[in-house]
C-alpha cells in the first residue's frame, strides 16, 4: 500500500458508555432482547439510567472503539464522528486523543447532548444496548474531509450511521470520495437489528461499494433472511474482495475469492463482558491489512484483540495490543 498519514480512519457514531452490570430481570422488566441494540429517547435513558447502577462511564462508539484498538496495536487511525461541545463530548474527545488516535471533527456548539449507550452487561457475558444518539443526529456531509479519507489507507464504516438521516449521506459521501481515491472501503454490520432495519440498502452497499465486509454470523444471515450460514457467506463473496465472519467461541472464518482461513478462538478462563469484543476483533484484522499482514494474520491479530477485550468490563483495551504480540506467534 502507498505511504499514508492514516493506516485506516473509522467514520461512526460518537458515544460515552454507561457499563451497567445487571440481571436478566433487568432486560425482562424492560422489555428487552438479550444482544440487542436499541434506539431509545432522551426520557427513556434517564429512565434505564435511573434503574442501574452504572460500573464505568467511558468513551465508546463503535468504530471510535475499533479506532482505539487499532493505536493500540502501534497503528495510526483516525475517527469522524459528531460529539456536543458538553461534559461527555469532551470526555469522548480526550479519550480518544489520549489514545493516539486523530480527531478533528468540530463539536457542535448546541442541539442535543452527546449521545450514550446504557451497556447492560448479564452474567453470561452477553450486552444489550440502549442508546440515545443525541449530537450523532448532527454528523453531516460537511464534516467529512476529503484530505483525510485521500490521506487512509483503508476507510472503515459501522451500519449504525444508517440510522441518522444526515450520516447516511455523510456515509455516502465517504464511500464517493474513497472510490473516486482508490480507498479501501470496509464496513461492519453492526448488529441484526440494525440489518433487520436496512437490509435492502445494505445489500446495494455490499454489491456496489464495499471491499471488506465485517460480520457475525447472526448478522450475515440477517442479511439473507437464512439460517444457512454457507449460503449466506457465498453470496456475500460473490462482489466483496473479503469477507470476515466472527463466530464468538467457535472462532472465525477469513474468506476471500481464493482462499478461506478459520481462525480459532482463544480460550479465556472466564467471559466477562463481549462488549466491544467485533470492534476489537475489527481493529486487529484492519491493523494487520493495512501494514500488510497475510489475511490469515490479519485474523490471528483481531483474535489477540478480541480475546483481551472479553476479559474485563468495557469496550476498550486494558492492555496495550502490541504487548500482547510477545505472547503470540502470527504464523
Amino acid at each position: 500500500m502507498k505511504k499514508k498519514t492514516y493506516d485506516v480512519t473509522t467514520f461512526g457514531n460518537a458515544i460515552v458508555d454507561i457499563v451497567n452490570p445487571t440481571d436478566f430481570n433487568f432486560l425482562k422488566n424492560n422489555s428487552l432482547v438479550p444482544g440487542s441494540m436499541n434506539l431509545v429517547t432522551a426520557e427513556e435513558s434517564k429512565k434505564l439510567i435511573s434503574q442501574s447502577q452504572p460500573k464505568d462511564i467511558i468513551s465508546g462508539g463503535s468504530a471510535a472503539n475499533t479506532a482505539v484498538g487499532i493505536a493500540s496495536f502501534g497503528g495510526k487511525p483516525a475517527f469522524v464522528g459528531k460529539v456536543k461541545n458538553d461534559e461527555y463530548g469532551n470526555l469522548f474527545a480526550k479519550s480518544l486523543i489520549e489514545s493516539g488516535v486523530a480527531f478533528n471533527t468540530i463539536k457542535s456548539p448546541d442541539g442535543p447532548p452527546t449521545a450514550t449507550s446504557i451497556i447492560s452487561v448479564t452474567p453470561d457475558g452477553e450486552r444489550t444496548m440502549c442508546t440515545h444518539l443525541g449530537a450523532c443526529l448532527n454528523l453531516n456531509e460537511d464534516d467529512i474531509d476529503e484530505e483525510i479519507i485521500s490521506d487512509s489507507k483503508v476507510c472503515y464504516l459501522e451500519g449504525y450511521l444508517w440510522d441518522p438521516p444526515e450520516a447516511k449521506n455523510a456515509f455516502k459521501k465517504v464511500i464517493n470520495i474513497a472510490k473516486r481515491n482508490d480507498i479501501v472501503v470496509s464496513f461492519t454490520l453492526s448488529d441484526s437489528f440494525c440489518v433487520d432495519r436496512y437490509r435492502d440498502e445494505f445489500l446495494a452497499l455490499i454489491k456496489n461499494d464495499i471491499d471488506i465486509l465485517f460480520c457475525n454470523e447472526d448478522e450475515i444471515k440477517a442479511l439473507y433472511n437464512s439460517e444457512n450460514l454457507n449460503n449466506s457467506i457465498k453470496n456475500v463473496i460473490q462482489y466483496c474482495k473479503v469477507l470476515v465472519v466472527t463466530k464468538g467461541s467457535k472462532g472465525s472464518e477469513i474468506i476471500s475469492k481464493n482462499n478461506k482461513f478459520i481462525i480459532p478462538a482463544i480460550d479465556v478462563p472466564k467471559v466477562i463482558d463481549k462488549n466491544g469484543a467485533g470492534d476489537a476483533f475489527a481493529a486487529g484484522f484492519l491493523y494487520g491489512f493495512s501494514n500488510e499482514y497475510k489475511l490469515n494474520q490479519c485474523g490471528e491479530l483481531g483474535n489477540i484483540a478480541a480475546t483481551e477485550m472479553i476479559t474485563h468490563y468495557g469496550a476498550r483495551p486494558e492492555k496495550k495490543f502490541s504487548n500482547l504480540l510477545i505472547d503470540y506467534k502470527i504464523k
